[in-house]
């Protein structure tokens, strides 16, 4: 009898098993259909939306496209630059859709895709924040399912679009963006530069000194003693094609006008940026992101974490600027992470 109850018992335990496992197959399936549906537009544009954007100048259209389906996790991307496009986000496709979180490309008024009234009194902080406002209300993005993720520039213009609009917000990620534009500047000065050859160093100065930004040597300097150490650390006839494409179209009307002539410092609009001191007002859950070799001070990105009052820091220890590059294992883990908490 004894031997009838175990042989029925094990029968139970493969048949639960096996339901349980059936069960998971199916919530599985499901869950991926539901990350590839369709829109509900009439025709089908690969996720394509053209987004009308009213400023003080008329009305003009930002490029956006969404990756995926996920009502709960709806990820809006920033680049950097300013002027840079979406297409160096490209990496994220191989790694946030296998996590079934849905992310959207977005490439800013004067970017990429999207129309450029070529008027400098367009490129303005203040403008782009209103700008993010209104491609958030087209999209649909609200406080349960809206995280902005905002990379060098991108990451000043998400700390400003915070500070007022977090009432809209589930999460904010500021990635390799230090929240003070006069620390960054010194921190360029006094450490990155010393950290240079000093034959080097003295010749980009000479070139600074004479703002002869436009001489090719300035850039010859630069490149591989400065962008291939710390904006994205292989050589640069070996960064991945997405970001030299995304480089090639960058607006150097916009790049100059904000931020200067180079990445070594900061000299344009956002000069005497900071907002280091209200980042105490910033009360949704945030993710920093720093790493050891960026441009960006990684001390300082830690304080920025402890400052916020739900914040959270995320170091890599192998990236550089461009982090989901160089150090993407630890950069896509961590940020995955932060995503599905």
């Amino acid at each position: 009898m004894a031997k009838k109850h175990s042989i029925f018992a094990i029968t139970l335990l493969i048949s639960l098993l096996f339901f349980n496992c059936k069960k998971a197959e199916e919530k599985q399936t499901a869950e991926a259909n539901s990350y590839f549906k369709k829109s509900d537009a009439s025709i089908q544009t690969g996720g394509i939306q053209m987004i009308p954007i009213e400023t003080p100048k008329g009305t003009f259209k930002v490029w956006t496209k969404r990756i995926g389906n996920n009502p709960k996790i709806k990820v809006l991307l920033l680049n950097g630059g300013p002027g840079a496009t979406h297409e160096y986000f490209e990496c994220f496709e191989s790694f946030l859709p296998a996590e079934g979180i849905e992310f959207i490309y977005y490439d800013q008024l004067g970017c990429g895709n999207s129309e450029n009234p070529k008027d400098i009194a367009m490129w303005d902080l203040s403008r782009y924040v209103e700008e993010v406002e209104q491609v958030r209300k087209t999209l649909n993005l609200d406080r349960e399912n809206f995280y902005l993720l905002g990379h060098s520039w991108g990451g000043i213009l998400a700390m400003e679009y915070t500070l007022k609009y977090q009432n809209n917000m589930k999460g904010l990620i500021i990635s390799n963006m230090m929240s003070d534009a006069i620390a960054y500047g010194k921190y360029a000065d006094e450490v990155l530069a010393k950290q240079m050859n000093p034959v080097v160093l003295k010749e980009l100065r000479d070139i600074e000194a004479k703002s002869d930004f436009s001489n090719p040597r300035y850039m010859e300097l630069l490149m591989p003693n400065f962008y291939e150490k710390h904006i994205l650390r292989l050589p640069s006839k070996d960064w991945p094609e997405p970001v030299q494409r995304s480089f090639s179209k960058m607006n150097q009307s916009l790049y100059v006008t904000m931020q200067g002539p180079s990445e070594f410092g900061i000299s344009g609009k956002l000069e005497k940026w900071n907002r280091f001191p209200d980042l105490k007002n910033i009360t949704i859950p945030t993710l920093v992101i720093g790493a050891r070799n960026d441009t960006m001070d990684p001390k300082h990105m830690e304080q920025m974490a402890k400052s916020v009052k739900n914040g959270t820091y995320l170091f890599c220890p192998k990236g550089s600027h461009m982090a989901f590059y160089d150090d993407q294992d630890v950069y896509f883990r961590g940020l995955i992470s932060f995503l599905k908490k």
